[in-house]
């Protein structure tokens, strides 16, 4: 061998590697795609380290809206985001979206760093591919990976490290044969059978076997709020309209990865049968037989729930009816739509439609407020990557925006395809107009007269877009509201929002049942 292999050849063995360095191969070998975070000792070097594997970093201001952010592109790639936080406050302030994720079942991993500890070797980086595995096998779910500091700056030589092969995506699992009998045979002596479809089968990709099952079977179906999609709305055997009567008078129940929580009123009466029968499909075997005995289980994937109304009220301020169906008209169908609020979220998705999916994204089965803008980052990451001129429309209370309003200047900064629609009522449920407010004021200090549920009237949310260089609207008539949002959608070149002013004592129509929407204030 020539002096100059041998040096070369020597070189090459005595070369170096970083912690951090190892860390972001091991992520981007699991094919981890997009990291999201606030950077600080001793987490910075693999946020730099990732981006120059390729690995998507989003800087935030927030570590919750990072971990919802993150969390939510495990749900819309089924793979595994990276939130990235410092130890103590940094994951503190991650458990919400944690909990989210957890609640949810969408894969996350969040990695702190942690303080030093004396570590002889770096050895096989076995932790990410066991995180990764943990997150997506089974019931998804949320995985910690803690960082010691020391860790991050070690330096080892680069054939010392060996890296794991990247998990294989989770197997498939089949329900028993004799179940599967045993459920056809109930669906087919059925009189009123229901099928009730939810984000379980979002995530399973069951779009294309549903809709078959649908149609041959001739059987009617209800979507959850995140399940909307999965078979289109407008199908002719879609029953979101009459959710209420579905419910209660079905004899059969199929719930393909929902779970009998309160989203779906925890199987009970009044609003079910007290001899209905449900049929149980889902990925965790624990969910099986929760607050009912079924009829049949079959342990698999897949789930949905919805309701439809339709209004158009011209007179003014308009009422949330008035302003979803004039959103509702302008909306792409491919667009990704993001909500959250009270009554905002409530009666959007009765009216506002979905038609692919995976393309919708709600408080979810936790029911957090705050999500919106983390979960609507993440969507518009992913659009941009895989299908640029996509939108993502985020729908957002008054209330529900002001949990993580300063993430405007993160769609701003990275200019993401988002527009945003705050439906202003003033409060929290319902407000007062200015007039009142001012009214009120008169009787004392706002702390000891004001009502909990109020806040300022006629708040310029559309500013906070325009003071970080996006394009703002204040919107108080149904015209205003439908040239606005045509501009809007127009316009890629911006992310925008629309501040739509509403009726302040604008509600959700009347309830077959109360007690479900009831506030407990």
């Amino acid at each position: 061998m020539g002096k100059s292999n041998f040096a070369e050849s020597s070189d090459k063995s005595e070369e170096q590697v970083s912690g951090a360095e190892v860390i972001a191969q091991a992520l981007k070998t699991q094919d981890v795609a997009y990291m999201f975070g606030i950077v600080g000792i001793p987490v910075t070097e693999i946020a730099v380290a990732a981006q120059k594997l390729g690995i998507r970093y989003v800087g935030m201001r927030n570590e919750q809206a990072a971990c919802y952010a993150a969390s939510a592109i495990g749900y819309l790639t089924g793979r595994p985001g990276v939130c990235l936080v410092v130890s103590g406050p940094g994951l503190i302030h991650a458990l919400g979206g944690m909990a989210n994720a957890n609640m949810n079942c969408w894969p996350l991993i969040v990695i702190g760093g942690s303080s030093e500890r004396s570590q002889e070797t770096m050895g096989a980086f076995q932790e990410f591919p066991q995180a990764v595995r943990s997150s997506i096998y089974g019931r998804p779910g949320p995985c910690y990976v803690d960082i010691p500091a020391d860790f991050v700056n070690l330096q080892v030589n680069v054939n010392s490290v060996k890296y794991v092969e990247c998990c294989m995506p989770p197997p498939v699992s089949m329900a028993e044969t004799s179940a599967v009998y045993m459920a056809a045979s109930v669906i087919r002596n059925a009189k009123r059978p229901l099928l009730i479809i939810g984000k379980g089968a979002a995530y399973a990709h069951a779009e294309e076997a549903l809709r078959k099952l649908v149609e041959q079977c001739k059987l009617p179906f209800l979507p959850t709020p995140m399940g909307k999609g999965v078979i289109p709305d407008n199908h002719p055997y879609c029953v979101s309209a009459a959710r209420s009567r579905a419910l209660q008078f079905a004899d059969v129940i199929v719930l393909f990865g929902a779970r009998l929580n309160w989203i779906l009123h925890f199987g009970l009466p009044p609003r079910y049968q007290p001899d209905v029968k449900f049929i149980q499909v889902d990925i965790c075997a624990e969910e099986l037989g929760n607050n009912v005995k079924p009829a049949v289980t079959l342990l698999g994937d897949t789930n949905a729930v919805t309701k439809q109304e339709l209004a158009s009220q011209k007179s003014l301020p308009m009422n949330y009816y008035t302003v979803f169906y004039h959103v509702q008209e302008q909306l792409p169908r491919d667009c990704f739509v993001v909500s959250e609020g009270a009554n905002t979220m409530d009666i959007g998705r009765t009216v506002i439609q979905n038609y692919l999916p995976r393309h919708r994204l709600d408080a979810g089965t936790f029911g957090t407020m705050g999500v919106g803008l983390g979960f609507a980052i993440a969507a518009a990451i992913v659009a941009k990557d895989r299908n640029p001129g996509q939108r993502v429309i985020c729908v957002e209370g008054d209330s529900a925006f002001g949990f993580s309003g300063m993430e405007v200047e993160t769609i701003c900064r990275y200019n993401l395809p988002i527009v945003l629609l705050v439906v202003n009522n003033n409060g929290i449920y319902q407000g007062f107009d200015a007039d009142s407010w001012k009214e009120m004021l008169k009787f004392g200090d706002a702390t000891a007269v004001a009502p909990p549920v109020c806040l300022l009237p006629n708040s310029h949310y559309e500013q906070v877009m325009t003071a970080f260089g996006g394009k703002g609207y204040f919107v108080q008539t149904p015209e205003e509201l439908q040239k606005s949002l045509k501009q809007s959608l127009a316009d890629t070149t911006k992310p925008s929002l629309l501040n739509i002013m509403i009726e302040p004592q604008a509600t959700r129509k009347a309830q077959d049942f109360h007690w479900l929407t009831r506030s407990n204030m």
